[in-house]
């Protein structure tokens, strides 16, 4: 299922045990990201969203788009990126879920996606175009290690189904200023829709 565990290229954040978690640069060139970004950027229809937080209702501090495999608006840039992803993972990923990160003020916080919504055992991988955003990858139990993992344009991020369990990962806000960056979250969910509200960096929230 994941081919990215047996290749010498990988760096390996998390083991079999609770993971894995795995990050691989490069999977495809600066140049084709650069394209898939622009092409995306242009084509998608981003959407904001609310949600309640302190007690308040605020912005989600990203925006986010979602498309079934099977859905026929899928951007042709997405199938690519599909082929692209099945050639080094082999899941039957049937959900394609986007993050557009805008500036240093657009984030995720830390969390781990819902199982419930996810097919047992399979992974999810995230696709990087665009800037270069540094996730937090942080282990629930003592002793509470944690990654600071810098995600390039092109680059792949897998995480097993039960990294969930053991894990949080987000992305925070910046000081400094930074380009746009998207995130393609490729998952296989027991029913792919054609919406999904609210998308997070490898998760639901």
């Amino acid at each position: 299922m994941q081919a990215l565990l047996f290749d010498q290229s990988v760096q390996r954040i998390a083991d079999e045990t609770t993971g894995p978690i795995t990050y691989q640069p490069d999977v495809i060139s600066p140049a084709l990201a650069a394209r898939w970004f622009t092409a995306l950027h242009e084509q998608v229809a981003w959407h904001g969203g609310t949600r309640m937080m302190y007690e308040r209702m605020v912005d989600v501090p990203r925006l986010y788009s979602h498309y079934a495999i099977d859905d026929p608006l899928l951007p042709a840039v997405l199938g690519t990126a599909l082929a692209v992803v099945k050639e080094q993972v082999q899941a039957p990923f049937n959900s394609i879920d986007l993050n557009l990160y805008r500036d240093e003020h657009d984030s995720v916080a830390p969390h781990n996606d819902k199982l419930h919504e996810l097919v047992v055992h399979q992974p999810i991988v995230l696709l990087s175009l665009g800037a270069t955003r540094t996730m937090i990858i942080r282990r629930k139990m003592p002793p509470h290690l944690k990654t600071e993992l810098a995600l390039e344009a092109g680059s792949l991020l897998l995480m097993g189904w039960n990294a969930q369990l053991h894990y949080d990962h987000g992305i925070p806000k910046l000081q400094q200023p930074v380009g746009p960056r998207i995130s393609l979250a490729f998952r296989v969910r027991p029913h792919a829709t054609g919406s999904w509200g609210v998308r997070a960096e490898g998760s639901d929230k």
